[in-house]
């Protein structure tokens, strides 16, 4: 399958900025994906004069010079210190969509395709810096629950374009799918949750959809420049009031939850309150967590495995047995 132009320049730029010495068109061309589907040299050549441009016209600062060893010839290398910003003050919300952006381009097919361009540098002996963290970076608390990358894709051209698409979403009450045609006018993260927000033209009304729920094909359903979001949507308003929890409302509920010592950061992380507690001869603490939301709750003590037991209330250990059942195949 030919690589995608933007994720060939992706890998062009992480091979450049990943080594100070100047690399020759034959070592990008046998290390950065997407230049194997080249077919001649000819072919090679009209790509890499083509992404050398695109990337001058994005500002990249793109050198030549010659390499090192015995047949020097021209290369490439990208000036690090000219590409790389100045110190920046972000405030909370900016730090937020960055860290976002950062899960995005973590994702198994983005990092794996950065790590191979690096490996095949060093097994070619090229020097790699040490301190060069490439498709490694880690986001706390980054957004889960994306769904598939496709799909993602396709959601934001539609938004970008102004049209309609169609796709089949599955319920969370009953798990089946139905087709749904939407209006769609962003996507919203809750919860470190993707939601798709826009108008429902089946139920005529504003609707938000699980983006890990939304199976593809997503297919246009209409004009480029026919939806337009309202200027007055609050998306974040939106998506607030449609994700709904199954407990009840009224006096919010305290969980105990015991953990194994040192286990369960995202458990502790919830805690309100703690207190040392072994439990099958296993040293640990029970903790005091507030339920905001069974199913946030019962997910996080499955992730936890066997370092994380529920105590109370009953409604969220029978939801981890029932998760516990599904996983082992066991029917209920």
């Amino acid at each position: 399958m030919a690589t995608a132009k933007v994720e060939r320049l992706m890998n062009l730029v992480i091979c450049l900025l990943s080594t100070r010495q100047f690399l020759s068109a034959e070592q990008i061309r046998t290390s950065v994906a997407g230049y194997q589907d080249s077919r001649s040299d000819e072919a090679f050549n009209r790509m890499f004069e083509r992404d050398k441009t695109e990337l001058r016209d994005l500002g990249i600062p793109l050198e030549t010079g010659r390499t090192s060893g015995w047949s020097q010839v021209d290369g490439y290398r990208i000036n690090r210190d000219a590409y790389e910003l100045p110190d920046v003050d972000l405030d909370a919300d900016e730090a937020a969509a960055v860290a976002m952006a950062a899960a995005l381009w973590s994702t198994p097919e983005l990092s794996t395709a950065s790590q191979s361009a690096v490996m095949k540098l060093r097994a070619a002996g090229v020097d790699i810096d040490a301190d060069t963290d490439v498709g490694g970076t880690a986001v706390t608390g980054a957004p889960r629950a994306l769904g598939s990358e496709s799909v993602f894709g396709a959601v934001l051209t539609a938004i970008n374009a102004g049209r309609a698409v169609r796709f089949r979403h599955r319920s969370t009450r009953d798990g089946r799918a139905t087709d749904r045609t939407l209006e769609p006018w962003g996507v919203v993260t809750h919860d470190g949750r993707w939601y798709l927000v826009g108008h429902d033209r089946d139920r005529n009304e504003p609707r938000t959809f699980r983006l890990s729920r939304v199976s593809g094909p997503v297919t246009d359903a209409g004009r480029a420049g026919d939806v337009a979001r309202p200027a007055d949507a609050d998306l974040r308003g939106i998506v607030a009031a449609a994700v709904t929890y199954s407990e009840p409302s009224g006096p919010s509920q305290t969980a105990q939850v015991w953990v194994a010592e040192g286990k369960a950061a995202g458990l502790r992380r919830m805690a309100r309150d703690s207190r040392p507690t072994s439990l099958d001869g296993r040293s640990g603490s029970v903790l005091d967590i507030e339920i905001r939301s069974l199913d946030t709750l019962t997910r996080q003590v499955l992730g936890a495995g066997p370092d994380a037991r529920v105590i109370e209330p009953e409604a969220l250990r029978d939801r981890v047995v029932a998760g516990l059942r599904r996983l082992a195949g066991v029917s209920t």
